[in-house]
């Protein structure tokens, strides 16, 4: 094992989907997912010193009140999976800071669970390695190896099953923020039901799940312009259907001139692609004018990381 320091910092970033389509239900309760995610620069940091036993605490300039200091906590099972896995019989202290809205469809406490990985492995020089990191993420989440690795990535199976998506250049997005979380479980069930219905208003299930490949050239011209139009979440009709404020907030960015909008994951975040840093302010500018809470970032960034 290598020299312990005493005290580390990670950050981690948030995702948004910028693809993301959705299979039928299986018996386990999963759906298949084709996806293409995208780490932007919103972040989780997560600051881990040593200790007796494992505890918690969170703050941020996000909403933090409904998320739990327990084991419930994918930050607080990611430490102790890796104090199991590799014999490690020390305890920690973990300090979340969430920059990432909770219950937003961005993958905040997968990026929790990823930082605190490396925050671990770090502060009881376990030197895990990648590989191994990366199979611990696995079991932790769905989005968890994601938010280690960052950058631009195609998902398959759950979403875990990753490979690295080659990504030209930066994607200046506008996120419009909500105060109120949706459960992705409910969100899920919603899709379920609604394509059960029929003339549902939802896409039927793919016959086959693959991204098109218009995503995919649009990412590695690193033209804004030509993923537009490919954005897709087969999730959107059952978040908006919950959430009419979110149909109207697209509706409003596109008026305000974003190249194209979609709801990130399981939402409510809604995420506007623009075409340029000053593009994006400008958009931002406007919804910030409608009361809404509108942030400028850009992708992609990399992954879990030490800083410092």
């Amino acid at each position: 094992m290598g020299q312990r320091p005493d005290a580390v910092h990670v950050r981690a970033p948030g995702k948004i989907n910028v693809y993301l389509g959705v299979g039928p239900r299986h018996d386990d309760g999963y759906h298949s997912l084709a996806t293409v995610f995208q780490a932007v620069s919103l972040y989780e940091d997560v600051y881990a010193s040593a200790a007796a036993g494992f505890t918690l605490e969170v703050d941020g300039e996000v909403d933090v009140s409904g998320v739990p200091l327990d084991d419930r906590n994918l930050a607080m099972r990611a430490a102790k999976l890796l104090a199991q896995t590799a014999g490690v019989d020390a305890g920690v202290h973990l300090r979340i800071r969430k920059g990432v809205p909770v219950a937003g469809g961005m993958g905040g406490g997968s990026a929790d669970a990823a930082a605190a990985l490396v925050a671990c492995d770090a502060l009881w020089g376990t030197e895990l390695g990648a590989h191994r990191l990366h199979a611990l993420a696995a079991r932790l989440g769905a989005d968890v190896p994601f938010a280690l690795h960052g950058g631009t990535a195609v998902g398959a199976g759950r979403g875990d099953e990753l490979t690295p998506a080659l990504a030209r250049g930066r994607f200046d997005w506008v996120l419009v923020l909500s105060e109120q979380g949706l459960s992705t479980p409910e969100v899920y069930g919603r899709l379920d039901q609604l394509r059960a219905q029929e003339g549902a208003v939802a896409d039927d299930p793919p016959m086959s799940l693959d991204v098109p490949l218009a995503v995919l050239h649009a990412l590695r011209a690193g033209d804004a312009r030509e993923l537009a139009p490919a954005l897709l979440n087969d999730l959107e009709a059952a978040a908006v259907i919950d959430r009419p404020d979110l149909g109207a907030t697209l509706i409003d960015g596109i008026r305000f001139g974003a190249l194209g909008g979609l709801v990130s994951g399981s939402g409510p975040t809604i995420a506007l692609l623009c075409e340029s840093p000053e593009h994006a302010r400008a958009v931002q500018d406007q919804l910030l004018g409608t009361g809404r809470r509108a942030l400028h970032v850009h992708g992609p960034v990399p992954g879990a990381r030490l800083v410092g």
